[in-house]
C-alpha cells in the first residue's frame, strides 16, 4: 500500500510540476507578445511620422514650399477658410508666372498642410529648400507674406512663434 500512495505522490509532484512549468511558459508567451507589441508599436510610429512628412518632402517647387508654409502657418489647428485661402492666393501670386502653377501650388499646399500634423516639421523642410534658393530680400518677402495673409484677429496662440521659427530657419535676424 505504502508504494500505491508513493506513486501517486510522484505523480502528483509531477502533475504539480508540470502544471507550474506550464503556467511559467504561458506568462513568458504573454510576456513576449507584450515586447514584440510595444516593439510593433514604435515601429509604425516611426513609420507613421515618416509617412506624414512625405507630402512635404516631395516638394520641390519654391513656389509650392512657400506656399505650403504660409497656409500650415496660417491655418495651424484649425481649417482653411476661403478668406484666408484667397489671400494666400493673392499672395502667392505676387510670385508665380502663371495661374496654372498658382492653382497647381495652392491644391497641393492644402493637401500638404492636412497631411502634416506638425507645422514645426512643415517649416523644417519647407526651409531646407528654401534657404538656399531664396535672397536676402526674398526671404523677407517670405515672412511679409504670412504676416499679411493672416490677420491680426485670426492669428492663434503659436503664431508669433511660428513666424520667429520661420525667421531662424531663412536665416533671418530673429526680432523679439
Amino acid at each position: 500500500m505504502h508504494i500505491i500512495l508513493a506513486v501517486f505522490g510522484l505523480l502528483g509532484v509531477a502533475a504539480f510540476w508540470w502544471y507550474r512549468l506550464k503556467i511559467m511558459s504561458e506568462a513568458a508567451g504573454e510576456v513576449a507578445d507584450a515586447v514584440g507589441r510595444v516593439r510593433g508599436s514604435f515601429r509604425r510610429s516611426k513609420l507613421r511620422k515618416k509617412a506624414a512628412l512625405a507630402p512635404v518632402t516631395a516638394i520641390d517647387d519654391p513656389v509650392t514650399a512657400a506656399a505650403t508654409v504660409l497656409l500650415a502657418i496660417a491655418a495651424e489647428d484649425a481649417v482653411v477658410s476661403e478668406a484666408l485661402e484667397m489671400r494666400v492666393r493673392t499672395e502667392i501670386g505676387a510670385i508665380v508666372a502663371n495661374e496654372k502653377h498658382l492653382e497647381e501650388a495652392i491644391v497641393y499646399a492644402k493637401w500638404a498642410t492636412n497631411q502634416v500634423a506638425d507645422v514645426s516639421r512643415v517649416i523644417d523642410k519647407s526651409t531646407e529648400l528654401l534657404k538656399p534658393r531664396l535672397d536676402e530680400r526674398e526671404k523677407d518677402q517670405l515672412v511679409a507674406m504670412v504676416l499679411s495673409a493672416t490677420l491680426p484677429g485670426e492669428r492663434h496662440a503659436m503664431f508669433k512663434q511660428r513666424v520667429e521659427q520661420l525667421r531662424r530657419k531663412l536665416g533671418l535676424e530673429v526680432t523679439r
